[in-house]
């Protein structure tokens, strides 16, 4: 390779091409999700450090008055390590890999994308970007098909910032519902945060009790209407389903209002 077309390669000008394709753009919470990531080489030879895939979405971090969104990566899969890729070479890598157990869903405006990308050395990063759907898993949607059950309806569905309760994750993605049936009239609204276990699944209830009376205001002004209930269901009370879930979460509800 010529000098100059060493420098055209370190700056990043002409440099590679990248495109991923995914097999399938929906896969469920610890689904499996596959594709292939094409390459393209540019000008001139480049040495690629890694590929790499990202898993990303965005969450909110309330900072005084605002709310600032702010991006968040939820894991990092190695395709494949460095390589030389030559000038105008086109290569075809597939990968597979498993989405964690603990991650948000993209109901309502929560976009969950992969982000790909090339380390060059001393290079300007290509990188490609595929949105993709993330539905509940069994254990998850047992659950949210028990508070419809309820009367629950699903108001929002955000990320917020909450790094000591999110883990490994600065955030956590909660589940805002406005209440109905037996419980209309008496709570404000229900928050549900899901924290899997192996094949238990972990819940914070938030309890927000609707004030009544004088007493009942003073303990809104003071933020003291809200109750938070942790809840375990072990692997035998999902198998049982919705309807059996639904009336455990009514007994747990009903003693915090």
């Amino acid at each position: 390779m010529s000098f100059f077309k060493k420098m055209l390669a370190s700056v990043g000008i002409g440099a590679a091409r990248i495109n991923t394709e995914l097999d399938t753009l929906e896969v469920a919470v610890g689904g499996e999700i596959g594709g292939t990531v094409y390459l393209e080489g540019g000008q001139a030879d480049q040495s690629i450090d890694n590929i790499y895939l990202k898993l990303k979405t965005h969450y909110i971090r309330e900072q005084g008055d605002s709310k600032l969104r702010e991006t968040a990566t939820i894991a990092k899969y190695l395709v494949t390590q460095g390589f030389e890729l030559k000038a105008g070479e086109r290569k075809q890598i597939p990968f597979r890999f498993r989405l964690p157990d603990r991650m948000p869903v993209t109901l309502r405006n929560v976009p969950i994308w992969i982000e790909t990308g090339l380390d060059i050395d001393m290079g300007v990063d290509p990188k490609d970007e595929d949105l993709i759907h993330v539905v509940p898993d069994r254990k998850m949607r047992t659950v949210l098909d028990a508070a419809e059950l309820l009367g629950f309806r699903l108001r929002e569905v955000t990320n917020d910032y909450a790094p000591r309760l999110g883990g490994a994750l600065p955030f956590v993605q909660e589940f805002e519902y406005a209440p109905g049936g037996r419980f209309y009239g008496y709570l404000d609204e229900l928050e549900i945060l899901f924290f899997p276990k192996g094949d238990t699944l972990e819940l914070i209830l938030q309890v927000d009790r609707r004030a009544r009376g004088l007493s009942g205001l003073f303990a809104e002004a003071l933020e003291l209407d809200e109750r938070f209930v942790r809840v375990r269901l072990s692997r035998d009370d999902l198998l049982r389903g919705p309807q059996s879930v639904a009336a455990q979460l009514e007994a747990v509800i009903a003693r915090h209002i």
